[in-house]
């Protein structure tokens, strides 16, 4: 069973930065793509970003393109989401995920293709 636990979600003001980890359980971390998603109140989880298995290729949803970082250190087992220029509409509970599909290369946006998630870290930016 794979656990993911996300922290160094907080309350930022507008422009600030947050860096957000996602620690993952068990020996097999690398040989799956990762992901970051959010949700904010009323609406539904929605794509942030995403990193390959060894971190070649990532993937951002255009509303952070430019200001977020997707990161990985397979042998720490934890992935990360550096959050740069933060915006109020950037309030949200932010998740991280394991792709279902092995030793894939690609990187995903599909939330329903990934199967394991934490319980998510508050971010909430003030203007």
């Amino acid at each position: 069973q794979v656990q993911l636990v996300e922290s160094g979600g907080g309350l930022v003001q507008a422009g600030g930065s947050l860096r957000l980890s996602c620690a993952a359980s068990g020996r097999t971390f690398s040989n799956y793509a990762m992901g970051w998603f959010r949700q904010a109140p009323g609406k539904e989880r929605e794509f942030v970003a995403a990193i390959s298995r060894y971190g070649g290729s990532t993937d951002y949803a255009d509303f952070v393109k430019g200001r977020f970082t997707i990161s990985r250190d397979n042998a720490k087992n934890t992935m990360y989401l550096q959050m740069n220029s933060l915006k109020p509409e950037d309030t949200a509970v932010y998740y991280c995920a394991r792709h279902l599909t092995l030793y894939s290369v690609r990187v995903y946006r599909e939330k329903d293709e990934y199967d394991y998630w934490g319980q998510g870290t508050q971010v909430t930016v003030s203007s």
